[in-house]
């Protein structure tokens, strides 16, 4: 029998059930504890991950950030893995958490960055040429919290943390479809705007002319999605347009803003 580690695992949700059990069965059999916050779900996602083994605790939906710190609060151990619905650990990123855990290097690093890479409905595994990128998802909560922000959810380690990187992959299935993909930026941009706003952040009003050009470029190319072929040209033209959407909006909040004011 695989040994339990002295690790806590910790998923935000609301309404994944068909997604959650993909990062519950990806750790259950060798973490100490897997928990689940859950938001309000409608469907079957509490009956689902409870059916796992794992512990499911309801919060409102406060943001984020806000939500994986409750999430940390959870958790009886200090060491955290943090997951989200539309993650999984690859089998050889999992051999190799607990391989670190055996011979207690991962102590060598308060917080390990572990690369995420995409993953879409039709694919069995993240291409080869994947867009991914580092976060940490492995630390020592005594080091280092997630931050606060409503729109990014990203650890921030304490000053002089040390950080190091795992070779394995966590697979990111964040579409479930072009339709749930539309959404998801039309939500999310309107929550990137009600950030910035809160910040006093201004965005040049010649974004309007240079944003959507810019980021297909940088979809397209600089994170390969030309590799994909037609489905690369699609997901591109919807990243575009989802940062061109940032824009517009907030463009129309200064709009109303002036029409507002006597």
């Amino acid at each position: 029998m695989t040994t339990r580690l002295p690790l806590s695992v910790f998923i935000i949700a609301k309404d994944e059930a068909d997604r959650i059990s993909r990062p519950i069965k990806s750790v259950s059999a060798w973490v100490d504890e897997v928990i689940v916050i859950d938001s309000g779900s409608s469907d079957d996602t509490v009956a689902v991950a409870e059916s796992l083994g794992a512990k499911v605790v309801h919060n409102d939906w406060p943001g984020y950030g806000p939500q994986k710190r409750f999430g940390e609060d959870q958790c009886r151990n200090d060491w955290l893995l943090n997951l989200d619905a539309d993650e999984e650990v690859s089998p050889e990123l999992a051999a190799e958490i607990q391989a670190k855990f055996a011979d207690r290097s991962y102590r060598q690093a308060d917080g390990w960055r572990i690369m995420i890479r995409d993953m879409y409905a039709h694919e069995s595994a993240p291409a080869p040429w994947a867009y991914g990128y580092h976060q940490i998802r492995l630390y020592d909560r005594r080091k280092g919290r997630f931050s606060d922000s409503i729109v990014h959810d990203t650890v921030r380690p304490q000053e002089g943390a040390r950080i190091a990187n795992l070779s394995g992959i966590m697979a990111h299935r964040s579409i479930r479809s072009l339709d749930f993909q539309v959404g998801k930026y039309n939500r999310y941009s309107g929550m990137q705007v009600e950030e910035m706003r809160s910040r006093g952040r201004k965005l040049p009003r010649l974004r309007l002319l240079t944003e959507f050009p810019v980021s297909f470029f940088k979809a397209y190319f600089v994170r390969k999605y030309r590799k994909y072929g037609w489905w690369g040209l699609i997901l591109s033209m919807n990243y575009a347009h989802a940062r061109f959407l940032r824009v517009a909006k907030a463009y129309e909040a200064e709009l109303l803003d002036k029409k507002e004011k006597p």
